[in-house]
């Protein structure tokens, strides 16, 4: 197959694009052909100059700021080698703080997993990983209020949670109504570890009318999570 005139990588074509309508517009004028003909092809040039100076000004700013968020989180590359240091900047505080509230003498296991640090293990036979997700119940019959009830799905008769667990992590996604329910993770924000099997949520108004998607799994007392329950969904009374 013959090799195309035309570059393929985007620095190459743009530089190719501006020398070939520069030396056709000129060849035109030498042939005494209407350089009115040149009209689309000069705008169609006039349009990819623009868009790709912007994505290449969209680039930088990206990689920009990914440098900055890759400094917040690691602090500047150790001089001379490139390389993060093991512990900087919001890792090293968030450690230094974790490192405190673990010797607190007041810290307890449900505040070790709900602030989600190590929980340490002190007994002589460890709790097991949660296998068992809760099954949850919302009532939202009260304007701008929600109220959670969830039992154990390996014992949806009996409430209390399961043996070896402190609690359920409650985690709540709000979208706009008619948008499907997002998969447990990102979209999702961290409410509360309720050990009562149940929990209220309030929302302010703006937040009327909005579907609230929640997701619950059971966290040992190593920390340990389970599985994610069934999404259950509830609309904001307004």
């Amino acid at each position: 197959m013959p090799h195309d005139y035309i570059p393929r990588p985007d620095g190459d074509f743009s530089a190719w694009a501006n020398h070939y309508y520069i030396a056709v517009k000129e060849w035109w004028a030498a042939h005494g052909l209407d350089l009115g003909e040149l009209g689309p092809l000069e705008a169609a040039l006039d349009l990819w100059n623009k868009g790709y100076a912007a994505h290449i000004a969209a680039q930088a700013k990206a990689e920009g700021a990914a440098a900055a968020k890759r400094q917040a989180r690691f602090g500047p590359p150790t001089s001379g080698t490139g390389v993060p240091p093991v512990i900087p900047a919001l890792e090293a505080e968030a450690r230094r703080i974790a490192a405190f509230i673990q010797t607190y003498p007041k810290t307890t296991d449900a505040d070790r997993a709900t602030i989600g640090i190590t929980v340490r293990d002190t007994s002589k036979t460890p709790a097991p990983t949660p296998t068992s997700a809760p099954v949850v119940q919302v009532e939202s019959g009260q304007r701008l209020t929600h109220r959670l009830r969830f039992t154990d799905a390996a014992a949806p008769t009996r409430r209390g949670k399961p043996p070896g667990t402190i609690g359920a992590e409650v985690w709540l996604a709000l979208t706009p109504t008619g948008q499907p329910a997002p998969p447990p993770g990102d979209s999702y924000k961290f409410l509360s570890v309720s050990s009562r099997g149940n929990l209220q949520t309030d929302f302010p108004s703006a937040e009327a009318g909005k579907t609230a998607y929640y997701a619950l799994r059971w966290v040992s007392t190593r920390g340990e999570k389970g599985p994610w329950s069934e999404v259950c969904a509830a609309t904001v009374a307004a």
